[in-house]
């Protein structure tokens, strides 16, 4: 398999996802600023929407959506427990968790990266993020991740995106409980791998 990606980028979800299941691939980097590969292949070519992720499967099929990459990745190593079986309900507040992400986190920071936004739209965006980011901070309260006692693709999700926090003034001091799931995704072994491969770490 091949996973397109591009550092610190949404595509970061996936990364990890890849590495935590063991699954053999090759990463390729996409640049989600010039949208072209390392060796000048316009990446609209095969992403039309020339965004990442894209994962290219072993027969040649095409995946994108963050959400919809990382099951296919959870589903493809059970034994990885990345996310719960087909048709259970914990599958469907699984997939609950990654569908709040990737509309009410995800997209919410899109205005704040976009030099097209008008900057008094910028505080609305801000706010509206911080109370989504409190709600996710109340659900933790009880819980060491998004799904309870157990690790998932949608803690990845969550990892990835609030990284962008301090990248647009977002500060996340008062949410102990959303950092403290921060903390323990960010000592995995998989996540280090993905972030160091990345450049991300050193």
């Amino acid at each position: 398999m091949k996973l397109y990606f591009s550092p610190g980028a949404c595509s970061l979800s996936a990364h990890i996802a890849m590495h935590e299941s063991g699954l053999d691939f090759e990463p390729v980097l996409a640049s989600t600023k010039t949208h072209r590969l390392v060796d000048g292949t316009d990446f609209h070519q095969i992403n039309p929407l020339g965004y990442v992720p894209l994962l290219q499967l072993h027969d040649g099929t095409r995946l994108t959506e963050v959400a919809a990459i990382l099951q296919y990745i959870a589903d493809q190593v059970p034994d990885s427990n990345l996310a719960p079986p087909a048709e259970t309900l914990a599958r469907y507040q699984l997939m609950a968790w990654l569908n709040f992400v990737a509309t009410e986190l995800h997209k919410g920071f899109s205005p704040l990266f976009s030099k097209d936004t008008p900057d008094n739209y910028k505080p609305i965006a801000k706010a509206h993020l911080m109370q989504r980011l409190a709600w996710v901070e109340a659900q933790l309260q009880d819980r060491l991740f998004l799904m309870g006692e157990t690790y998932s693709v949608a803690d990845i999700y969550l990892f990835n995106i609030s990284n962008w926090a301090h990248l647009v003034g977002l500060k996340l001091s008062d949410f102990p409980h959303l950092l403290a799931l921060r903390t323990r995704v960010s000592e995995r072994p998989a996540v280090r791998a993905a972030m160091r491969a990345e450049g991300l770490l050193k």
